[in-house]
């Protein structure tokens, strides 16, 4: 039997591309960290060719940083320092995705000054997905400026971002794809008037205006604008937005998905609009949205796409309705509603309806919740 010296000294004949093309073909995480505890030329080489990271401890980002210089994705929730993030830059300028979101139920928030993210973007440029959630305090347009390839862009709940900073982002960026500002409670229609005129407005997917409590009809009307918007969120407006920004959004044909929970004025003009108009929908929320009726639900029966429809604290319709849906929507199979309705109108369907739909019955349910009905 070979001894360790000798299978070592079999390693060591490796070269360091050679035990790169190896360790390409591990993709399990725990079996690379146990090829990296091999020896160190094994540790060196998965440390070489790791592109993604994510940092637990902000005390270890000065020692770990070092053995991984091509990393694509970083990510971490820890505390960042304007050197932290210096150093980041200089000892890792391929990035392209850097995550330092904060969780939504993490108490702790430690809010980053634009002159670390700055010198970050700088020294980065191939940056094509920032994400800050719960982070940036203010500067948020220096930062756009410096990173030309950005295609996603996550400010949610960074509440000191205002229309001015909007429209620096849309003067600077020319391919965003994602625009992620809930919560930004600065924001007003002016704001929103500055996005329709974007560079990134033909690019732009899925925009998030969810809690952004200042914006009214006027400013989503001019929504209609862009022409490639897939996905809209506009939860949670209260009665601010009525069937006039409805019949506004209505006119958005590219539509996949769109929450509309919380719009409580909207009634069933801009349900039957949706359905005459956004051909494509797919998902479909009205939690809250008490005005609407089984005449808006009954709209969608010749829908050809919807794939989904929340219900959420809406009571006006009848378990004959939702079976109409059944039968006339080929495509429909998720229908979310209260349990406490669902017990009534089940009784009112039949087998082979309940069947076609798969119902979810809870008092607090999410929207993210889609993903896993779908």
């Amino acid at each position: 039997m070979a001894s360790n010296t000798e299978e070592s000294a079999k390693v060591s004949l490796l070269s360091v591309d050679e035990l790169g093309s190896i360790l390409k073909l591990v993709t399990d995480p725990d079996d690379r960290k146990s090829f990296s505890q091999v020896c160190k030329q094994w540790s060196k080489v998965e440390g070489l060719n790791r592109s993604s990271l994510r940092l637990l401890q902000s005390d270890l980002l000065r020692r770990v940083l070092p053995r991984c210089p091509n990393l694509i994705t970083f990510q971490t929730q820890e505390p960042l320092s304007d050197a932290d993030l210096e150093f980041l830059a200089q000892t890792c300028p391929r990035l392209q995705v850097i995550n330092l979101s904060i969780c939504d139920n993490e108490s702790k928030v430690q809010d980053l000054v634009s002159d670390g993210v700055c010198a970050l973007a700088n020294q980065c440029p191939n940056i094509t997905r920032l994400l800050l959630r719960r982070r940036l305090k203010a500067g948020v347009a220096s930062v756009i400026k410096l990173l030309p390839n950005l295609t996603h862009l996550d400010l949610g709940l960074c509440h000191k971002v205002e229309d001015n900073d909007i429209e620096a982002i849309g003067s600077a960026a020319s391919s965003i794809a994602y625009l992620n500002l809930e919560s930004c409670v600065c924001i007003t229609d002016r704001g929103l008037g500055f996005l329709s005129h974007a560079l990134f407005s033909k690019t732009l997917k899925t925009l998030v205006l969810a809690k952004c409590s200042k914006i009214t009809d006027s400013g989503v009307s001019v929504l209609q604008n862009m022409c490639c918007l897939e996905h809209l969120n506009l939860a949670n407006h209260g009665a601010k937005i009525t069937d006039v920004g409805g019949l506004a959004i209505s006119e958005i044909k590219t539509l996949k998905k769109l929450n509309l929970s919380g719009l409580m004025s909207l009634t069933d003009q801009t349900v039957v609009a949706l359905a005459q108009n956004c051909l494509n929908l797919e998902v479909l929320d009205l939690s809250d949205c008490q005005r609407v009726t089984r005449a808006g639900l009954r709209a969608f029966s010749s829908h050809t796409c919807l794939n989904s429809l929340v219900l959420h604290y809406c009571f006006k319709f009848f378990g004959s309705d939702l079976e109409h849906l059944v039968l006339e929507c080929p495509t429909l199979k998720c229908i979310v509603v209260d349990e406490y309705v669902g017990r009534q109108i089940l009784p009112e369907m039949q087998e082979s309806t309940r069947r076609c739909v798969r119902y979810k019955f809870i008092c607090d349910w999410s929207f993210k919740d889609l993903e896993n009905l779908r």
